[in-house]
């Protein structure tokens, strides 16, 4: 899949905001917590160890803002980023599909997440991670039926492109590619990325500096 065609103007705008400084202000466990619906905000969602606090890190060109773990379930609040200098939000949600805690704190978490995405005006786009070795599995069609259902727009991003087999990727993107195609919410264009090799960034980048131009 070919990526936009993208004015150099665009790929500029992208690649200056996350040049500035980006901060973890706060985690919040539940709604009263998070900030107050100033400022556009977008968010990051996926399975347990898809790689949302690596891709969150390599976006921002930092090894520190998010915390990253090999242990499934490692974030379990929604983390909130803030652009120093633009008017940008970044949410990062707690891991679905796996989490070594107790059920009752999973389903707090799950719940969490649910208020956060039907209730937030000023939500922009969910960024759905899928792992690109598996492609989109059950949980992760949950979270695209509850966006669809609350009209929450969302992009798939393929993460760690870098470890399957061209072949093997290839699959995986003309399967998620049909799975969005009649989704009401979902955009067209699925963003390949590897964190550890770049793959990717600059687009992911532009498409969030176009939210704010919009």
């Amino acid at each position: 899949m070919a990526q936009p065609d993208y004015s150099p103007d665009v790929i500029e705008r992208g690649r200056l905001l996350f040049a500035r400084p980006i901060i973890f202000t706060k985690g919040c466990v539940s709604i009263p917590d998070l900030p107050p619906m100033d400022r556009i905000e977008i968010a990051f969602a996926g399975r347990s160890n898809v790689g949302k606090s690596s891709l969150i890190n390599a976006l921002c060109g930092t090894s520190g803002l998010a915390r990253t773990s090999n242990t499934p379930g490692r974030t379990q609040e929604l983390n909130i980023f803030e652009s120093q200098s633009e008017n940008l939000r970044m949410v990062d949600m707690p891991g679905y599909g796996f989490a070594k805690a107790p059920e009752p704190k999973v389903k707090a978490w799950t719940q969490l997440v649910h208020k956060y995405l039907t209730g937030r005006a000023n939500l922009r786009r969910v960024y759905v991670l899928v792992d690109s070795r598996h492609g989109p599995k059950d949980n992760d069609l949950s979270v695209m039926n509850e966006l669809d259902r609350a009209a929450v727009s969302y992009q798939v991003v393929l993460t760690k492109v870098d470890k399957p087999s061209a072949k093997d990727l290839e699959s995986a993107v003309t399967r998620t590619a049909a799975i969005i195609a009649k989704r009401p919410a979902a955009h067209p264009d699925i963003i390949q990325t590897s964190s550890e090799k770049g793959t990717g960034l600059s687009q992911l980048r532009t498409e969030i500096a176009m939210l704010l131009e919009d």
